[in-house]
């Protein structure tokens, strides 16, 4: 069973909490430790057979791997013209 919530009567925070004590926000404080990086979110599943973001970055260069060596291996079809060429 969840507790009452302890909100005050205007729907704020709790009035044990001092926001002049906190201190000003600071914008995108740790925004540089994302720099270069791309977040993307897994199924549970998914995520479950990758127990670490190493662990998924390695799956995944194996797979570019294989793809790039499918496309190189990978008879090259030309288009056709609708004539024929003359030997």
């Amino acid at each position: 069973m969840k507790k009452a919530s302890e909100k005050t009567s205007d729907g704020d925070i709790r009035p044990e909490y001092d926001l002049a004590a906190l201190g000003p926000g600071v914008p995108g404080k740790y925004a540089g430790r994302l720099k270069d990086t791309i977040l993307v979110a897994l199924r549970p599943e998914v995520a479950e057979a990758f127990p670490t973001a190493s662990a998924v970055n390695e799956a995944l260069r194996a797979v570019m791997k294989a793809s790039s060596a499918m496309r190189r291996s990978a008879p090259v079809r030309r288009a056709s013209s609708g004539a024929k060429r003359s030997q």
